[in-house]
């Protein structure tokens, strides 16, 4: 005789004690999603109301006197018991001649100028192709990304620091001018080891000032920028020498 039995609706009852046994705790499986989805609102909600949105303002005025990245390396330099000279002078973007910002822009975020922050069509095919290597092949930061990151933030790639960035980037768009962003990108970012913005670049490579600059010389200091510690831009660098006229062939098929 089959032990299972069943009551008048169909129910399966156990056969010892007669009664049905326990049905799951849906509702509680829900609460604990509630729990869960609230937690992580209130942790980003956290970390929005806690990023430096009146710093971003101030720079509307104020020229930064240190970035995050710039502490970040005068602490690893400490630590490893190296000297840490910062070589910086503020150049206005009007005494940057056209070839260094045109290298640049072409260089870094050629559709800097139209799009609000995120360029979603590189963001894209970076998607697609970092899938299809399985690797980080290529990057889509705009030029107003890679500020907010030396600004504000660090090299770490966690998602906690992505979103932090977005919405940086998002609120410095609607907070400074393009041209303003873009002179301070020129000032800030790190040219060499200890080496920050554009005209101490020129000076600590070239001898000269920023607006002496050559289209040639404008495009091997932009060919750098992705990593300023490997590469020198004066020289004979193969990596450089095809970086650089892979720029001057983008900035001339511009009109630039």
């Amino acid at each position: 005789m089959n032990p299972d039995v069943t009551d008048g609706a169909g129910e399966k009852l156990d056969a010892g004690t007669g009664s049905a046994p326990p049905r799951p705790r849906k509702h509680l499986t829900r609460v604990w999603k509630y729990v869960l989805a609230g937690a992580i609102l209130s942790w980003l909600g956290y970390e929005f109301l806690t990023l430096p949105f009146g710093d971003v303002e101030k720079l509307r005025s104020h020229n930064p006197r240190q970035t995050e990245f710039m502490r970040l390396h005068a602490e690893r330099a400490r630590k490893e018991g190296k000297p840490f000279h910062k070589a910086q002078e503020w150049t206005p973007l009007k005494d940057v001649p056209t070839a260094v910002i045109n290298a640049v822009v072409v260089a870094e975020d050629g559709r800097f100028w139209s799009h609000h922050g995120i360029d979603w069509f590189e963001l894209k095919e970076s998607i697609l192709k970092n899938i299809s290597q399985v690797r980080a092949a290529r990057g889509a930061s705009t030029i107003t990304q890679q500020l907010v990151k030396n600004l504000y933030l660090s090299p770490s790639k966690n998602p906690l620091r992505k979103f932090r960035e977005w919405v940086l980037t998002w609120w410095m768009e609607r907070t400074l001018r393009k041209s303003r962003i873009l002179e301070l990108y020129l000032n800030v970012i790190e040219w060499g080891n200890g080496i920050y913005g554009v005209q101490a670049a020129s000076r600590e490579y070239f001898g000269k000032n920023v607006t002496e600059l050559t289209r040639e010389e404008a495009a091997r200091l932009a060919a750098i920028i992705p990593s300023p510690r490997s590469h020198r831009p004066e020289g004979s660098s193969m990596y450089v020498i095809r970086r650089a006229g892979l720029i001057l062939q983008r900035m001339a098929a511009r009109g630039m």
